[in-house]
C-alpha cells in the first residue's frame, strides 16, 4: 500500500510539473517574475535547495497553487458512494450509488474565477483561497476525510522540484520554435497529463 501511494504521488507531482513548466514558458512574464523572486531572495551562490527555501517565497508558491486550479492531474478524483439514501439541492440520490467530483470543471467555472482559462497566479495575491481542501473552489487533492493521503509529499515534490528548475536554470524554446508550437491537449483517464512532450532547452544560470 504504501509502495502504491508513493508512486501514485510521483507520477502524479511529475505531471504536475510538466504542466507548471509549460504555463511558464507560455507566459514570460509569470517567469520573468518567479525567477526574479526566487534568485532575489535565495541569492546566486546556492548549492542545494531545501524545504526551508520554500517558506521564504511568496509569489512562487502562487505559481504552483495556480498550476493545481488550471491543471489538476486527477480532475474527477477517486469515486465516492453513497452509503445511504440522501437529497443534495433537490435531487435524490439512492443508496450505494457511485458519486464523481469534477474538480477540473469547479476549478475553471467563470461563477467561482475571472478569466478561468487563463494562467494567471496573481488572482491570489488578495486571496486566502488554499489547494488543501479547506475551500471548495480549489480541491486538486479532494477535502475532509477522504483526502488525498499523499497531499503533502505530492505539494512538497512538486514546490522542490519545481523550485530546482527555476533556480538554476534558464529556460527556453528549441531553436525556430514559439509559444504558439506548444500543443496543450490533454490525454488520459483517471489521470491527466500532457499528450504531446514538452521540449525545453535549459541554460545554467550563472
Amino acid at each position: 500500500i504504501i509502495s502504491d501511494i508513493f508512486l501514485a504521488g510521483v507520477n502524479t507531482s511529475v505531471i504536475t510539473l510538466i504542466w507548471a513548466m509549460t504555463e511558464l514558458i507560455r507566459n514570460p512574464r509569470v517567469m520573468e517574475k518567479v525567477q526574479e523572486e526566487i534568485r532575489k531572495t535565495l541569492g546566486d551562490k546556492k548549492e542545494r535547495i531545501t524545504e526551508d527555501d520554500l517558506n521564504k517565497l511568496n509569489y512562487f508558491k502562487l505559481v504552483v497553487k495556480e498550476t493545481f486550479r488550471l491543471h489538476p492531474a486527477a480532475p474527477l478524483l477517486l469515486p465516492r458512494e453513497t452509503l445511504s439514501q440522501v437529497k443534495i439541492q433537490g435531487y435524490d440520490i439512492p443508496a450505494k450509488t457511485q458519486m464523481m467530483i469534477n474538480i477540473y470543471s469547479i476549478a475553471r467555472d467563470p461563477k467561482l474565477w475571472k478569466n478561468p482559462d487563463e494562467f494567471n497566479p496573481d488572482r491570489f495575491l488578495e486571496s486566502s483561497i488554499d489547494c488543501r481542501g479547506l475551500n471548495f473552489e480549489l480541491l486538486p487533492f479532494g477535502s475532509g476525510r477522504r483526502i488525498c493521503p499523499g497531499m503533502s509529499m505530492g505539494i512538497a515534490t512538486v514546490e522542490l522540484g519545481l523550485l530546482n528548475l527555476l533556480y538554476f536554470f534558464d529556460w527556453g524554446l528549441p531553436e525556430g520554435k514559439t509559444v504558439k508550437d506548444i500543443d496543450m491537449e490533454e490525454a488520459g483517464a483517471i489521470v491527466i497529463g500532457k499528450k504531446v512532450t514538452l521540449e525545453l532547452v535549459p541554460l545554467l544560470h550563472n
